[in-house]
């Protein structure tokens, strides 16, 4: 495979590119789905091909192919070299690239049962069973379970003398209940909204305990039918974990790319109201916001050795103490700021160009428990578990609605609440972080479905994170 690589860089430079580099990526997945106990998809998949990019001027060029020979990849890297030589036709700059150290070497993601080996038997029969267990629960009329599992292997070349191989393995899934009233329908979700997902074998999902939860998540859904809705006004609101991590996604991930930064992407999460001249200095919450940008997290689902352009993984400082200082990078983006390369960039297979991706960006743990911060709140509301998003292109004004809530009375958990919110101003929000859970509640939750670029790319992401409390937050906006 290095060899096919190898092929593609050397016909890229043949046709006059001053960098180029190549991904032979092969890919392995399978999914499997089941609605009401029974069996609705198992999809096996598998791709390989190669693509390269080259560097002429002011631009790059992308080609990828198929065909693993090697005239059909040097032909790629020569025709990479063309669209460079295209591009650079507009006038700009020449593109440079921050130094990043030349490696040989190779990385496996750490696994004890890989998810291919585990009999497709084992894994219908677990979800028929969780599927059964909701619907003996009165009022669920739809129970749906499903696993997606990962594995790519990646042999990449550089010009300037990279030769890595790595071996990615990514095991998730999930489950919900829907119950259906009257005039409504209530959802709940386990582990999370989106499934959970990490680096790692089937032992990822053996953690979770999918049997174990069934009959607490479908009573919750069941329950919601007759549950009051969500108080409207301004209170104190404690973010159970997963939904702490897609409001990091939302109004810190995607902010702080530095391609949207710089203006050159904008596709699907809109640019950035950040600015980098303000790095450094720019308060974006409270002394506790501690955010991290870190490849290196063990299990963690933006976890690598090397991203596609070489770059060692790393943990980056995003947010320190409230202040912004970190972005994510890669080895263009980062010399045209004057930064060091962050290693985030990522391609979405062989085929697509590799672009800024986040890696595991989410919190430090802070001193508190769930428990404290319920018994430290007078009048508030606890929210947990995505139903539904939306934030403005700049990643500033925001609203999100959990599948269930709680209201807090006087340091005690209350009765459940049925389609809860919450709204605010992404550095006035996280300004109002005022207590966070301690590491013992801190979990790294995987979103396996992240999209961006034209056309688009899924990127898998990590967001480490423990509950945590916001004082004065508007809830129960509708609309």
């Amino acid at each position: 495979m290095f060899d096919y690589a190898t092929a593609a860089v050397e016909g890229a430079l043949a046709a006059g590119a001053t960098y180029a580099d190549a991904r032979v990526v092969a890919t392995k997945t399978e999914a499997i789905e089941v609605l009401n106990r029974q069996l609705q998809t198992v999809d096996r998949a598998e791709t390989i091909g190669v693509g390269v990019r080259a560097l002429i001027g002011s631009s790059w060029g992308f080609y990828a192919t198929a065909d693993l020979s090697d005239a059909a990849a040097r032909l790629a890297g020569e025709r990479a070299a063309a669209v460079a030589t295209a591009s650079a036709m507009v006038s700009g700059p020449p593109m440079e690239l921050a130094d990043v150290p030349v490696a040989e070497t190779s990385w496996e993601t750490p696994y004890t049962e890989h998810w291919a080996d585990v009999a497709l038997s084992e894994k219908v029969d677990m979800l028929v069973g969780v599927t059964a267990t909701m619907q003996g629960v009165p009022g669920i009329a739809l129970a749906r379970a499903s696993l997606g599992f990962f594995d790519t292997e990646k042999w990449f070349v550089s010009s300037q003398g990279h030769r890595i191989h790595q071996h990615i393995v990514e095991s998730g899934g999930g489950y919900d209940g829907t119950a259906l009233g009257e005039a409504e329908t209530q959802r709940r979700s386990y582990p999370q909204s989106f499934g959970q997902f990490h680096t790692g074998g089937y032992e990822t999902i053996r953690q979770w305990d999918y049997p174990g939860n069934a009959q607490r998540i479908a009573e919750e859904a069941a329950a919601l039918l007759g549950a009051d809705p969500c108080p409207e006004g301004d209170k104190t609101l404690i973010l159970e974990g997963s939904q702490l991590a897609l409001q990091i996604h939302e109004s810190v991930g995607h902010a702080i790319e530095l391609d949207r930064i710089l203006g050159w992407e904008a596709a699907f999460a809109g640019t950035s109201h950040l600015e980098l001249p303000k790095l450094g200095t720019h308060r974006y919450g409270s002394d506790l916001m501690q955010i991290t940008a870190d490849a290196t997290i063990p299990g963690a689902l933006g976890t690598f050795g090397y991203d596609d352009e070489g770059t060692p993984a790393q943990s980056v400082d995003i947010v320190r103490d409230g202040v912004w200082v970190g972005v994510l990078s890669g080895r263009d983006s980062a010399a045209a700021a004057g930064l060091p390369p962050g290693g985030m960039v990522r391609g979405d297979g062989y085929n697509r160009l590799p672009m800024v991706r986040m890696t595991n960006v989410g919190l430090l743990a802070g001193d508190s428990s769930l428990e404290e911060m319920i018994a430290e709140t007078k009048d508030g509301v606890y929210m947990a578990t995505n139903r539904s998003w939306s934030i403005d292109d700049r990643r500033l004004n925001f609203q999100f609605g959990t599948e269930i809530g709680w209201e807090i009375k006087d340091g005690k958990l209350g009765k459940m609440i049925k389609n809860p919110t919450y709204t605010g101003i992404t550095p006035q929000f996280w300004g109002q972080l005022d207590m966070l859970g301690g590491e013992a509640e801190r979990i790294h939750w995987g979103t396996p479905n992240c999209g961006k670029g034209q056309p688009i790319q899924i990127g898998h992401t990590g967001h480490s994170a423990s509950p945590g409390r916001f004082a004065s937050v508007r809830v129960g906006v509708k609309g």
